[in-house]
């Protein structure tokens, strides 16, 4: 259910992606149009990007709020997986659309070029620059605190706009410049960086998707925050992966052998608490060992100072 207008994180997540459409579709009514009257390919690629933007900012309207819902009977880790999901089709829709305006940019080198020269032409372009600018301010602002994944594509996405902008606007003083063939030379170098920002975007979020590992220092952060516990003897076996923008952490902790069981409980909990606390961090199990058994060692630079 969609519920944009309240204060909490899934309906300020779903106000970003509403006014990404919206500055969207304001910028394809203005150069699209102008494109179309004067005949610019450069303004049409520019126009023909955004219809990009404008789809998978309502995707991520739609869909992307989902990461907000709890776990359920039917999706019992949560739904952390739909936001890189989103970014993922807003990815590939993209760097598809990207390769078709090549397209037709390569064609405007083998036809000829007939486009009009007119004031405003340069005026859209401006107005397209402004309007791309305020929407990339306001999503990041935004996404200051959320950090979602989905709205950080969308923000990625609105400064390349004021890129192949620029890019469509050289095209434009080629025509007035009696040098039309740099409208088509713009669109293509619009095109191509729109293929590489689709590419760039799917990539990044595929790694949260199929649950890769990430950077090294997510994992030093834990182990920091491990061995913080004034219990904790050694540490091995950490697993630390993506499940969506979520990290999951899997890890065997040594402590004293001749802990109760109730003072050995007491110590997991507190040690799951302390990792889920650290940002980033999704779903944490904790396996307690003994310490100097020497069990499942496969990660001998994560133990403890008195292992050998």
């Amino acid at each position: 259910m969609l519920r944009p207008w309240g204060n909490d994180d899934r309906a300020r997540f779903q106000r970003a992606a509403a006014v990404n459409v919206v500055g969207n579709a304001v910028k394809i009514a203005v150069v699209g149009s102008t494109g179309l009257v004067f005949g610019s390919v450069a303004l049409l690629a520019d126009a023909a990007h955004s219809v990009a933007d404008l789809v998978a900012s309502a995707v991520v309207f739609v869909w992307g709020g989902s990461r907000y819902e709890s776990a359920d009977e039917t999706h019992p880790h949560g739904h952390q997986r739909i936001e890189p999901l989103t970014a993922l089709f807003v990815g590939a829709t993209v760097a598809i659309l990207g390769l078709l305006l090549l397209r037709e940019s390569v064609l405007g080198f083998v036809g000829p070029v007939e486009v009009r020269a007119s004031p405003l032409l340069v005026g859209a372009l401006l107005f397209a620059m402004a309007d791309m600018y305020l929407l990339y301010r306001y999503t990041e602002l935004v996404n200051a605190d959320l950090g979602s994944t989905a709205l950080d594509a969308l923000a990625v996405d609105c400064l390349n706009d004021i890129y192949t902008t620029i890019a469509a606007l050289v095209g434009v003083f080629g025509v007035f410049l009696d040098f039309p063939i740099l409208d088509p030379i713009a669109g293509a170098f619009v095109s191509a960086l729109v293929v590489y920002q689709g590419v760039e975007i799917g990539r990044e979020n595929v790694t949260y998707l199929v649950g890769a590992a990430p950077p090294a220092g997510d994992r030093e952060r834990v182990v920091a925050a491990l061995r913080d516990h004034g219990a904790v003897e050694g540490v091995h076996d950490l697993t630390v992966f993506y499940d969506g923008t979520d990290l999951e952490v899997e890890v065997h902790v040594e402590v004293d052998g001749t802990m109760t069981l109730r003072e050995a409980h007491d110590v997991e909990t507190e040690l799951v608490r302390g990792l889920r606390a650290l940002e980033d961090v999704g779903d944490v199990h904790v396996h307690l060992d003994p310490s100097g058994l020497g069990e499942w060692k496969e990660a001998p630079e994560t133990t403890g100072p008195s292992e050998e």
